[in-house]
């Protein structure tokens, strides 16, 4: 049975708690972020806890958390799941309990160590579909629990075949998707959203990282829904998903509707990436 932390103690899966006060389940107060291991190890563990902290700082979530303290208990409750070749790792900090439903109190840490489920393999062999929806999250820069538009867009994304919602904001510029970063390959260079209104992805700066030692263009700038059309190639990028080829967003073909590539030489890049960590 996987083992949790909460507030201090580590607890069995199913004995994990928290109170029914707590700001994060009644005014989704809360941050989060979410990472897995490779090897074992945690992947960009410090850079994913940063942001984490950075979420906290950005929606006045007050705390006695530093990223010592943050590392050591990660790394603990990892080992105490070690029946676990390889696991995600979801931290959740929220505004703690509070009787008068809106005051933050005490913040509440919780880690949670699960499995990991491997996406369907004919997605990254083919590609897979996105559907467009007019939505900016709140504080984009900070990873919170507010995943209601989110979780919403998901269920039609998944009946209409799709795998993501890549957002757009009012103006029709592509922002980022509900869960992954958005990548366009457009004669033969990567552009992808500029900072500022998505959450910058570890994953994303991870391919900017490996498309600069390989010697791809990256531009970060406005793209537009119209620009689609244009698009040679595309894919998405998250801790769950890596690299993911999209070969369609709404009714619109990507290239030749095949996974490109570029594509295909940064997947391969990141694969090796991650089998010598």
């Amino acid at each position: 049975m996987n083992i949790f932390y909460i507030n201090g103690k580590f607890v069995k899966e199913d004995e994990a708690k928290i109170s029914v006060f707590d700001l994060g389940l009644t005014r989704a107060y809360a941050v989060f972020d979410f990472l897995r291991t490779y090897n074992g190890e945690p992947f960009y563990l410090d850079e994913h806890l940063k942001r984490f902290l950075n979420s906290a700082k950005l929606i006045g979530l007050k705390h006695n958390y530093n990223l010592k303290t943050l590392k050591t208990l990660v790394l603990k409750t990892l080992k105490l799941n070690k029946h676990l070749k390889e696991a995600n790792i979801r931290i959740y900090l929220t505004g703690g309990e509070a009787k008068d439903f809106i005051t933050p109190t005490k913040a509440s840490l919780i880690i949670l160590i699960t499995p990991i489920k491997k996406l369907d393999e004919k997605l990254y062999k083919h590609g897979g579909k996105l559907i467009t929806k007019i939505s900016e999250r709140i504080i984009p820069q900070a990873k919170t629990i507010v995943y209601t538009e989110g979780v919403k867009f998901l269920q039609e994304a998944k009946r209409k075949g799709g795998i993501e919602v890549l957002l757009l904001d009012k103006n029709r510029r592509i922002l980022e998707c509900t869960t992954s970063n958005f990548f366009a390959v457009i004669n033969k260079k990567l552009i992808t959203p500029k900072s500022g209104k998505i959450l910058e992805g570890v994953t994303r700066m991870v391919v900017i990282k490996l498309a600069k030692k390989l010697k791809i263009p990256v531009i970060e700038r406005d793209i537009f829904y119209k620009e689609i059309k244009n698009f040679d190639e595309a894919f998405i990028t998250a801790t769950n998903k890596e690299i993911l080829p999209i070969v369609k967003i709404d009714k619109i073909k990507i290239g030749k509707g095949k996974v490109g590539p570029l594509t295909k030489i940064l997947m391969n890049e990141f694969k090796k990436l991650t089998e010598n960590l």
